[in-house]
């Protein structure tokens, strides 16, 4: 399993006019063959600071996501925003284990 990690830093205004697109993304890529969790969160401590998290199924499921229609349709929505990935990492997991 991969699991991905991104933080990206976005105006409130700019926030506001991409919330339909992240939306759309995030509905989007949950129904791809090979994603097991994909999700947007705002900070609390800093609103202007969004945080990824995706779980992938392999390399090959991942490859095939920056493929898709609606993640271009995502970049072009986003374009001109200021929306900017400041980090982006991606690691190689097992299923992992209840924490308690």
């Amino acid at each position: 399993m991969l699991i991905v990690l991104a933080k990206a830093k976005v105006s409130a205004a700019a926030l506001d006019e991409a919330r339909k697109a992240i939306a759309a993304m995030v509905a989007a890529s949950n129904a791809e063959e090979g994603c097991i969790a994909y999700a947007f969160a705002q900070d609390l401590l800093d609103p202007s600071l969004l945080h990824i998290v995706e779980k992938w199924r392999d390399e090959a499921a991942l490859a095939a996501h920056f493929a898709t229609p609606h993640m271009a349709a995502f970049s072009a929505a986003i374009a001109g925003l200021g929306f900017e990935v400041i980090e982006a990492r991606k690691y190689h997991a097992d299923e992992g284990a209840p924490v308690m």
